[in-house]
């Protein structure tokens, strides 16, 4: 996917957003804030992929922060409040038809940034969004599509709160037979998962192995990514891909087939898509 004028906003405001995580000098939050403007200035540019500018301004961010992962406390957050909402989405999945609702409980875990945004799993509210998000479905659904392609799956996490949600559908693939590559950004980068979270929640018990991006890239960086990681990609059956930063990287590789599993949350995501925002999408690229 590349780059649109819209995403300037977008990418300041999260600028901005981890600087107070990180800072409460109002003078180092707006040093942060100018170095992501220079950012834009140098690198917003007709054709670019989205990943390389939000890469890139995100890097000059915790560079001029001095803090490696300013997120590190809301990650947590996120882990505890996708556990508390599990055994709902559990139950959910387990009633009937399994596969397909464990993809929608993984893009509805999508469509939530737990601990980001003051998100209270502990208020009635809570299931009240999940239910209603269930209650609506997919609205691209190729979950027929993918069924015989779960022999070897690389799994493309995203982030931290949804990946709780990622291991109902984890159990699916393998009642399918198939094993799973579980791929998680190789250094902290936004609320992203990392191998310290894939231990810390025993993610690596539930799957096959686990490999990393090899870096904090949005999405995966091609040329910073492990040879084990490339080798893999170009082996599988089927590569599931969650979240919108891991769609704008992959949808310019050549991987497939490839399914992707989002929640159109960005105007942009949803245009290159051809479709509208705020959908539930679990799409199959052969």
């Amino acid at each position: 996917m590349k780059t649109h004028p819209r995403c300037a906003p977008c990418l300041l405001s999260r600028v901005q957003f981890e600087a107070e995580l990180s800072t409460k000098d109002i003078a180092l939050q707006k040093k942060a804030v100018l170095a992501g403007i220079e950012v834009l200035r140098k690198y917003l540019v007709d054709g670019a992929p989205a990943t390389h500018l939000s890469t890139k301004i995100h890097r000059e961010a915790y560079r001029v922060l001095g803090d490696i992962d300013p997120y590190r406390e809301k990650k947590q957050q996120s882990n505890e409040a996708a556990k508390k909402l599990m055994p709902f989405a559990k139950d959910f999945v387990e009633k009937k038809d399994s596969f397909r609702r464990a993809v929608l409980a993984a893009i509805i875990g999508n469509s939530f940034d737990f601990g980001v945004l003051g998100f209270d799993a502990d208020k009635a509210t809570a299931k009240e969004t999940m239910l209603r998000q269930f209650e609506h479905g997919l609205d691209v659904d190729d979950t027929d599509m993918m069924k015989p392609m779960l022999g070897d799956v690389v799994y493309l996490a995203d982030n931290c709160g949804e990946i709780i949600f990622d291991t109902l559908l984890f159990e699916e693939i393998r009642k399918f037979g198939g094993k799973i590559t579980l791929v998680v950004r190789g250094a902290p980068i936004l609320n992203d998962v990392t191998m310290k979270e894939v231990m810390e929640l025993g993610l690596d018990k539930k799957v096959d192995r686990v490999l990393t991006t090899g870096s904090n890239a949005i999405g995966l960086c091609l040329q910073e990514a492990p040879p084990e990681l490339v080798e893999a990609l170009g082996k599988a059956s089927l590569i599931i891909s969650k979240g919108m930063a891991n769609y704008e990287t992959m949808s310019e590789y050549d991987f497939k087939p490839i399914a992707y599993l989002l929640k159109t949350k960005c105007e942009s995501v949803a245009e290159a898509m051809g479709l509208k925002k705020n959908m539930n999408v679990a799409r199959v690229e052969e």
